[in-house]
């Protein structure tokens, strides 16, 4: 009841309205049940790196669908939702929640959900599936090895053994705070772009280094708070695309992940739609879809009423009442000639982002190139281990990577490997996945597996499922999530005739996945 009595008026808001009858319909067909304290829990044994958003919904989905699950997190409860339990109050979604429903019971009352909404939801389905029992918190995972059987141990053998691992350290770790000649000369204070709450910008004039994401969460707290001004001060331009949820889905439907001939056509509506007078600020040379995009639809109004300004330069030093810049026309590119300028301000914000996490508690067998991440199977799977599932820790740029489809789908095709041994693929066939779309990306400007989009995902579900009549069966579930007890009574049906004819197709040189 409680969730009826806070919808929208279907009159007075008819689309927000239809929004959220939609995520309950959802959330009623989609959504595992969780167990109940009596259930008892099946193998495979899932092991889960990581307490962020796609921690939390993999396990949520593994212990949904009756496994048991063990989540390790590095940090304390307060980490519960990884990077978002770090950012300001301010912060919010910088894409449509469409995209960003990383469950089918999360339930966003607008389309663009506040940091304290996104933390509320991912605690609730934390709670809701009974995984505050089953995290193990500062715990930093440094040693990831099997047994004799192919089973997984997490650092040493008394967290367990388990059947599979999904990793999901994310891509954003520690504040990245370069050390910038005559920081200590600056009589002001300089702050991370993550740690600004709390902090007083009334009246202020304020500086932000860097120009993506967390340049646009420096100028909504500077918005909130009151600030006076704010210089933008970028290296090179990014793309920025307004929020709406159209732009946002069409964009995340690129089935390439790359530039193709027909990336003209957004770039130039954007530029004519949403840059219009301040087309300055699009960046010349690259691609819409070479780089993960700024979403926000205020940065040109601000900029537009003087209470902003985006600086194209090279930072040189600081110095006592602001930063000394070389500041470069459109198409002088990082380092070239310009303009020296002292642009003054009464505080500095670090948008410098994060250091990346790193993977190499894996074993070593996943690091062999030219099969390193992000070089992996359906960018996800190390060809030597199709037990471990690295979900949204590989990729270096995307558009709408953690969404209930994205997660879910990962999660599922694991859980898919480890049930039935016939659906597992060989390294061989891993390994020329890659090649394959490598292949079909060779224009990317980017890395071929740098940057992925939804329908990307799609296509690889096509050929996992498609290539595969062994996998037909678990179409539904891999898909959808539905109907898992059907393919599984399916598999121990084939495990009997296997069995009866003498064959024994459960084991893998090198990764046995699962043991019976």
């Amino acid at each position: 009841m409680a969730f009826f009595s806070e919808m929208y008026n279907p009159i007075l808001h008819p689309l927000l309205f239809a929004f959220q009858v939609v995520q309950w319909l959802l959330d009623k067909i989609l959504s595992p049940n969780p167990p109940t304290p009596k259930t008892r829990l099946d193998r495979p044994r899932i092991a889960v790196i990581g307490a962020g958003i796609t921690g939390v919904t993999s396990a949520a989905h593994c212990i949904g669908h009756g496994f048991d699950v063990k989540i390790f997190e590095a940090g304390s409860e307060a980490n519960i939702g990884g990077i978002w339990s770090k950012v300001n109050n301010t912060s919010g979604l910088q894409i449509h929640s469409l995209m960003y429903r990383f469950h089918p019971s999360v339930q966003w009352k607008g389309g663009y959900p506040n940091r304290d909404q996104i933390i509320s939801q991912v605690r609730q389905l934390w709670h809701h599936y009974g995984l505050h029992t089953r995290t193990k918190f500062n715990t930093p995972v440094t040693h990831l090895y099997q047994d004799h059987h192919g089973r997984w141990i997490v650092n040493d053998p008394s967290n367990g053994r388990f059947d599979g691992v999904i990793s999901a350290i994310g891509t954003c770790g520690a504040p990245k705070i370069p050390r910038l000649p005559g920081m200590d000369a600056f009589g002001g204070k300089i702050h991370h772009s993550s740690d600004l709450t709390g902090k007083s910008a009334q009246g202020k004039t304020m500086i932000v280094i860097g120009g993506g994401a967390s340049a646009v969460e420096a100028l909504e707290f500077a918005t909130e708070e009151g600030a006076e001004k704010v210089y933008i001060l970028a290296r090179s331009e990014k793309w920025i695309i307004p929020r709406n949820a159209v732009w946002n889905v069409l964009l995340a439907l690129n089935i390439f992940g790359q530039e193709t001939f027909l990336s003209w056509i957004p770039e130039m509506l954007l530029r004519k739609l949403f840059y219009r007078d301040l087309q300055d600020l699009a960046p010349a040379e690259k691609g819409i879809f070479t780089d993960t995009p700024m979403v926000n639809s205020e940065v040109m109004e601000k900029i537009r009423s003087g209470k902003a300004e985006w600086v194209r330069c090279d930072i040189r030093r600081f110095v006592e009442n602001g930063v000394e810049v070389n500041r470069r026309e459109k198409g002088v590119g990082p380092g070239g000639p310009g303009q020296r300028e002292v642009i003054r301000g009464d505080m500095v914000v670090m948008a410098t982002g994060y250091e990346r996490p790193k993977l190499d508690f894996l074993p070593g067998s996943c690091f062999r190139k030219p099969y390193a991440p992000p070089n992996y199977y359906l960018g996800m799977f190390p060809p030597e281990h199709p037990s471990i599932s690295c979900i949204n820790c590989t990729y270096k740029n995307a558009i709408g990577t953690v969404g209930n489809w994205h997660i879910g789908i990962y999660t599922r095709i694991l859980l898919m490997f480890l049930v039935d041994p016939l659906t597992r693929p060989s390294p061989f066939w891993m390994k020329r996945w890659v090649d394959m779309t490598r292949l079909l990306k060779v224009a990317s400007p980017v890395g071929p597996f740098d940057f992925f989009t939804y329908l990307e995902l799609v296509w690889w579900f096509v050929f996992c499922i498609c290539f595969n009549p062994f996998r037909w069966k678990w179409a539904l579930f891999v898909f959808f999530g539905l109907g898992f007890v059907l393919p599984r009574r399916v598999v121990k049906i084939e495990e009997r005739i296997r069995n009866g004819v003498g064959l024994n197709w459960d084991r893998r040189p090198g990764d046995a996945g699962i043991s019976y």
